[in-house]
């Protein structure tokens, strides 16, 4: 099964990281959120990705085009000019980069890689959030109900600390809390290719009328995900994501 993401965004709530490169190429552990992502997927057996490219698209490139040329020992005979590999690549994946403009909103994005993405069903989620989602479960639950399209429902992190009173005294209190009440949309999608002709054109946002529409019609299914789930939306979200990846209790890393 195929996985997009979708890594064109401009990362504005961003910029102190995003000016000179897209926010999925921002880093979490001297790695770039998109790696993160693409390794969730990999330990469920997703091994090929189509990528949506925008702004900066470039660098993206440049990063996997590099993994390959300098990833692991080698011999360089220069009167030749050849290059010995001696190592196999540390990950076994397809990546398809694909160009959607640096203007295109997310559901136009999508409606682009049509052509990628052939008959079958895939996957699809941004290049920005990481969670711990079970995904052989989400496909599960994807083909038992039939529909054209599932969302991972998630509780949205507070951005406030919270605190549980009793009486006068703080009985618990918690940095980031997790709202308990509401869910909204997740990402990690499981969708079928007729999704597709719900999409209008390149203004359109996936997030808005593909998503309404298939809610009026009773083909979009929630997947509800009651564990961790975390955006990279600001300066204050990439330090907690990398302080839970240094002390090694980061929920999302479910690979070995």
């Amino acid at each position: 099964m195929k996985t997009v993401i979708l890594a064109g965004g401009l990362g504005s709530r961003l910029m102190e990281e995003t000016e000179l490169r897209p926010k999925p190429m921002v880093e979490i552990g001297e790695r770039p959120i998109l790696w993160h992502v693409m390794k969730h997927y990999t330990h469920y057996g997703m091994r090929e990705f189509v990528i949506a490219l925008g702004y900066r698209g470039e660098v993206i490139k440049r990063y996997f085009a590099e993994a390959v040329s300098l990833d692991g020992s080698m011999t360089v005979r220069t009167r030749e000019r050849r290059i010995e590999r001696h190592d196999e690549s540390k990950e076994d994946w397809v990546v398809h980069l694909v160009e959607t403009g640096a203007d295109a909103m997310t559901g136009g994005r999508l409606k682009q890689l049509a052509a990628w993405l052939g008959d079958g069903t895939f996957m699809m989620t941004y290049g920005d959030g990481l969670s711990n989602v079970d995904l052989t479960a989400l496909c599960a639950f994807h083909k038992k109900h039939g529909r054209l399209a599932t969302v991972t429902a998630v509780r949205p992190p507070s951005r406030f600390g919270g605190i549980e009173l009793n009486g006068e005294h703080v009985a618990r209190f918690s940095e980031k809390a997790q709202i308990t009440e509401g869910w909204i949309n997740g990402g990690f999608f499981v969708l079928e290719p007729g999704v597709i002709d719900y999409i209008e054109g390149r203004d359109t946002y996936w997030e808005r009328e593909p998503l309404e529409r298939l809610t009026e019609e009773g083909q979009l299914m929630a997947f509800r995900h009651e564990a961790f789930w975390q955006p990279m939306d600001t300066l204050r979200d990439k330090r907690s994501l990398e302080s839970l990846w240094t002390s090694g209790q980061a929920p999302w890393k479910v690979w070995r």
